[in-house]
């Protein structure tokens, strides 16, 4: 395995072909892990897998945790290294930005909803990081994971409308043995938060088994899972068409939740079908 942190370190490696690309910001735990071994397995033992670690500044208000949030470049380069990667990408900032962009990717209507709508501005920065890399690793395939509903549908959207030659490949959300979602920010919740959080996944699932009795009933049920524990604040609950467009008629939905519990942030989905 090769760490590389300049673009001009990234260009002068190998371009075994075919390339899968794993974007990150680090921290990685099991959900990383899954998306690096389902690149492995698609690319094969002759085909070269990329992970970039990478905390992207553009992506995070003034009032976020970008300061904060964790930087385990050693215990990444472990994991890396264990599930076959051959090259890593970790940039400074001002490799990656030499000078503050005057230019970014402009993500739609989309990007204005759900975590945009709380989050302004954020999927500009997304976008724009993840056009970056992709355009300096050059991969065949890049893999991001389903937890991260909204900006998986805005990377597709984005590669369809720009003609980009790459493959997006939605990795399944990977969770706990107790349902909660795996995140690099679950380690900031104490015992007690840790707890309460679990009820995001259990108004998702709810809302998944009321799906036969059509969309109000998987609202309501979803809802009465969340008002048991007040101290979970609630930014967004949405039930919405599999392109997050809305819903129309019966077939396959995705809901969508986003809370803060303590002083952390957390998000995730599901998908249900409606009858």
């Amino acid at each position: 395995m090769r760490l590389t942190q300049t673009k001009a370190e990234l260009r002068a490696a190998a371009a075994i072909r075919p390339r899968a690309v794993v974007m990150t910001m680090g921290a990685l735990h099991d959900g990383h892990a899954a998306l690096l071994a389902e690149a492995r397995e698609r690319v094969g033992p002759d085909g070269s897998v990329v992970l970039t670690i990478f905390v992207n500044p553009l992506q995070f208000g003034p009032a976020e945790d970008f300061d904060r949030y964790p930087r385990t470049l050693a215990s990444d380069l472990a994991i890396a290294k264990n599930e076959g990667v051959d090259l890593v990408f970790n940039p400074s900032r001002d490799e990656l930005y030499p000078n503050e962009p005057s230019i970014t990717v402009h993500p739609g209507p989309l990007a204005d909803e759900l975590e945009g709508m709380v989050r302004p501005g954020h999927f500009a920065g997304v976008l724009t990081v993840v056009a970056k890399m992709l355009h300096l690793t050059a991969p065949d395939l890049a893999l991001f994971g389903e937890k991260d509903y909204q900006q998986l549908t805005l990377i597709r959207e984005m590669v369809c409308d720009l003609d980009w030659d790459v493959d997006i490949v939605p990795v399944p959300t990977v969770r706990e043995a107790d349902g909660l979602a795996l995140s690099s920010r679950n380690r900031y919740l104490d015992e007690t938060e840790r707890d309460e959080a679990l009820v995001l996944y259990r108004a998702l699932t709810a809302g998944a088994k009321a799906g036969m009795n059509g969309p109000d009933a998987v609202m309501a049920a979803a809802h009465a899972e969340l008002e048991a524990v007040p101290s979970v604040k609630i930014d967004y609950l949405a039930l919405r068409a599999p392109d997050l467009g809305p819903v129309i008629g019966p077939g396959e939905a995705r809901m969508l939740i986003a809370a803060r519990v303590g002083t952390t942030r957390l998000i995730d989905n599901i998908s249900i079908t409606l009858r």
